[in-house]
Parts: structure tokens; sequence; C-alpha cells
């Protein structure tokens, strides 16, 4: 069964997906959706090299997995970390 998601939930999971300490587990929890849908919508949703670069940087990162994880709990975000809306970064 395909889920179909509005635009502000498309936009919301690949914020999540974006974020480095954003597990898959937790797109999985919040939105029924598991690391291959994520990786099909970013395909769909991205251009090809945006959606390349992406992959590039989540393959392999123990972050993004629940079980490789380091650490328990706890997540940093930076003070200068950019906003992403509607699919854009936004500029402060």
């Amino acid at each position: 069964m395909k889920i179909i998601f509005n635009d502000i939930d498309k936009d919301r999971i690949i914020e999540m997906a974006w974020e480095d300490r954003t597990t898959f587990d937790a797109i999985l929890m919040q939105f029924g959706l598991k690391e291959h849908g994520v990786i099909e919508l970013m395909r769909t949703e991205m251009k090809p090299s945006s959606f390349r670069m992406w992959r590039e940087r989540v393959q392999g990162r123990k972050t993004k997995h629940e079980k490789l994880r380091d650490f328990d709990k706890g997540r940093f975000k930076c003070s200068r970390q950019r906003q992403i809306n509607n699919n854009k970064i936004s500029k402060r």
C-alpha cells in the first residue's frame, strides 16, 4: 500500500531526512515511512543532483540508524543551522 502525503508532510520528511541526527526510525514512527520509502520520496521530490548529494551524505552514516548510534539520546543543533521550508533552504 502506497501512502500519499500532502505537501507539508513531504516537506517535513525531506527536512528530517536531511538532518544528520534524525534517524530513519523517527521518520517511520512519525509518518509510517520506512527507509526505502524515504529514499523513493527523496528521489521523486528532489532534483537528481540534490538526490545524489543526499544519498552520498547519508549512506553509511551511523546517526541515521538507531542501532548504529554511539549515543542513546540527545540532539545538537547549531544556532546557525538554516531551516528548510517548502523544499528550499531559507536564508536568514
